[in-house]
């Protein structure tokens, strides 16, 4: 136990004033302490707040362990019971006076936020301190004071932060103030201004701002909606902004008009403490914009007459053109078919005079011609509906490569030895769900167009790759993004004229000499390749030459193989099967039956779904359905192919049809078992595919 209980606990520094050597000081050993000293330092030792002793005349120093925290390393320990000037040189000048006051028996003093900057931890800083000197009484000394007592509390990360709000405070006034729009701080429920700028007094005159609440600084705007609206905002927390709002204003003529938001201010915990104002005086926009929508009004007037007359006479342009081109297509399509009209009138009158007077002889010449006229006719309406995009087709899933292979020979013999062909084909190339056949006759169409563009000879390439259509790229073709595979057919012939390119596609528009094309091969690649969900693009350049692109989309069903060219039966003749053909047509049904009949099948036949549908329920066995797509009666061929597996599960169907109706096809597979075979069609032809899809 210590000779002296004062000096019990104190943490570090107690045991460090225990283990002084005090002797070599004007202070002694702590036996000779005064007691009033022993006091002092009792209470320092044993309190957590900073405090420090000077005592003696040289200010022997003192300090307990929450004081040597403030200090830094330059002075503790080394300042114990050394004297205050030699420790606190540096800032003598300011904290001497004070401890001279305390000492000289001119009373306590007391420091708020006092700066005294001092050096720590090897760096000169500017620290702030709340402090007070207080005397310590000794009788024996001629003032009755023998030290100072020191209670402090360093405030420097108060006073900076203090002064960061302040200058913060500061900068968003300037800013506030050189805003060009009127600024206003409001606080509390009463909504008493705090901060205005002087926009918002320019608008508002002179008044008394600071200090006093919205109604008392603006006691017209009762009744104008403005104190609910703040009130509002104060109480919900959610803003509120208005634009081109009127305001009256005291000794103002007129309303104002104001585009301003009121925002809550809230302190650090949430809490909704004010209200920023804000805004612009848009008054001069208003009455400008007010005094315009008179005049994009009576402007407006005079522009919709305009373009009333306008569109009428664009009306009337428009009528005038889809005329000249419904004239252009039925003129054509007259002109064609009368030629072959009277090819096959003509035809049959003479067969008919033959026949009458008993000659025979030449019946097979005019038959034949007959004939030729009839697969020109068919030829034309499978164009016509082409160009429509309602051909019937059936797809399949076509390798590309070996399409185009295949028909590098006939496309060779056809263009003849004048024109080189030359074929390019993509590694890899990506499959198309496409009816191969109308393909076939697309790509020959564009091969013999590419041959008449070379009169004097030339080089055909016909391309395939894989292409990526991005949006601007799939837009601009009116296609959807996405992949596609081309086949690109170019030659080195005359070109066209842009005039001529921007029509290539219409029906019947030919630069051939009459007689010498029909005009209709361009326009069914361009409706066969719509149809089948793709475009046709055509670059061209005058004496350099042409190349077309068609753009067909991928396929990407990988389970699915190419399918082989299908195998056609070259005997038609059957073997007792039974047939139920379906058609409100009686030539055709009586034709169709006929000769189903010569080839060995049984026949039964119906003019509408629901007969054909009731042979369905009532007949043991039907081994094939023929039937039209188009049938009267409330049961298309569709329904009624539906009807019927429904009653005979996996019943084989061919659709018989003239064009290509949606209900029946669209642009997708038909399901197993069915078939379609386009009008019209030759007995031959017909023979052929009941063969092929019953042996099947």
């Amino acid at each position: 136990m210590p000779d002296f209980p004062f000096l019990i606990g104190g943490g570090e520094m107690g045991a460090l004033i225990r283990a002084h050597d005090w002797s070599g000081t004007t202070l002694g050993t702590p036996d000779r302490w005064p007691q009033s000293l022993r006091i002092a330092v009792r209470l320092m030792l044993n309190s957590r707040h900073p405090m420090y002793i000077f005592w003696g005349t040289e200010g022997h120093c003192l300090y307990n362990d929450a004081y040597r925290q403030s200090i830094g390393a330059e002075r503790h320990p080394s300042s114990l019971g050394r004297p205050a000037r030699e420790v606190w040189d540096e800032i003598w000048d300011i904290i001497g006076p004070q401890v001279e006051q305390v000492m000289s028996c001119g009373g306590a003093t007391w420091h708020e936020n006092q700066l005294v900057p001092i050096t720590r931890d090897g760096v000169r800083d500017d620290v702030y301190w709340t402090y007070g000197y207080s005397p310590i009484d000794d009788e024996s000394t001629p003032s009755g004071v023998g030290g100072v007592l020191v209670v402090c509390t360093e405030t420097t990360l108060q006073v900076k932060s203090e002064q960061r709000l302040a200058a913060e405070s500061e900068r968003q006034r300037m800013a506030f103030q050189q805003m060009p729009g009127f600024v206003g701080v409001l606080t509390g429920p009463r909504h008493i201004y705090e901060y205005v700028n002087d926009a918002c007094i320019e608008i508002s005159g002179p008044r008394d701002f600071i200090g006093r609440s919205v109604r008392e600084v603006f006691p017209e705007l009762e009744g104008q909606d403005f104190f609910e609206l703040l009130d509002r905002v104060y109480a919900t927390g959610l803003p509120f902004v208005a634009q081109a709002m009127p305001i009256k204003l005291e000794n103002q003529g007129e309303n104002r008009f104001i585009d301003f938001i009121y925002h809550p201010i809230r302190d650090e915990a949430g809490v909704i403490t004010g209200i920023f104002v804000g805004g612009y005086d848009v008054t001069e926009l208003v009455r400008a914009k007010t005094a315009v929508e008179e005049v994009n009004a009576s402007l407006e007037r005079r522009v919709a007459d305009a373009l009333r007359e306008r569109d009428s006479i664009e009306a009337v342009l428009r009528q005038a053109q889809k005329m000249e081109a419904v004239g252009q297509l039925t003129g054509g399509l007259a002109h064609d078919f009368n030629n072959l009209l009277t090819g096959i009138s003509g035809s049959l009158e003479l067969m008919q005079t033959r026949i009458a007077r008993g000659d025979f002889d030449s019946i097979d010449r005019y038959v034949s011609r007959a004939q030729q006229a009839s697969k020109r006719a068919a030829a034309l309406t499978h164009r016509l509906l082409a160009f429509s995009r309602q051909q019937t087709l059936d797809p399949k899933l076509t390798d590309i490569n070996r399409l185009v292979a295949g028909m590098a020979d006939l496309i060779r013999r056809t263009v003849g030895p004048a024109v080189r062909i030359e074929v390019v084909e993509a590694d890899a190339l990506w499959a198309a769900f496409i009816d191969p056949n109308q393909l076939e006759n697309a790509l020959l169409n564009l091969c013999i167009n590419a041959r008449d563009a070379m009169p004097e000879g030339g080089l055909i390439k016909i391309e395939t790759f894989n292409q990526y259509l991005d949006d601007k790229t799939a837009a601009e073709s009116e296609l959807a993004a996405g992949e596609y595979l081309a086949i690109c057919v170019s030659d080195t012939g005359t070109g066209m004229t842009a005039e001529v390119a921007a029509r290539a596609f219409d029906p019947f528009f030919t630069t051939k000499p009459m007689g010498e094309g029909t005009g209709l091969g361009l326009s069914m690649v361009y409706g066969f390749v719509r149809q089948s969900g793709g475009q046709v693009r055509i670059f061209s350049e005058m004496d350099q030459g042409t190349r077309i692109s068609l753009y067909l989309p991928r396929h990407l069903d990988a389970a699915q193989a190419p399918l082989e060219e299908e195998v056609v039966l070259e005997s038609g003749r059957g073997v007792g099967e039974t047939i139920l053909v379906v058609d409100d047509e009686p030539a055709i049904r009586g034709l169709i039956v006929e000769v189903l009949q010569e080839f060995g099948y049984r026949t039964l036949d119906a003019a509408d779904g629901p007969g054909g549908l009731r042979m369905i329920q009532a007949q043991a066995q039907i081994d094939l359905l023929i039937t039209d797509v188009g049938l009267p009666g409330g049961m298309n061929g569709r329904q009624l192919a539906d009807a019927s597996r429904a009653v005979r599960p996996g019943l084989k169907i061919l659709f018989i049809t003239g064009y290509a109706e949606k209900t029946v096809i669209g642009n997708g597979p038909l399901e197993p078992g069915m078939e379609i075979l386009p009008k019209p069609f030759t007995m031959a032809a017909i023979g052929s595919r009941v063969r092929a899809i019953l042996a099947r």
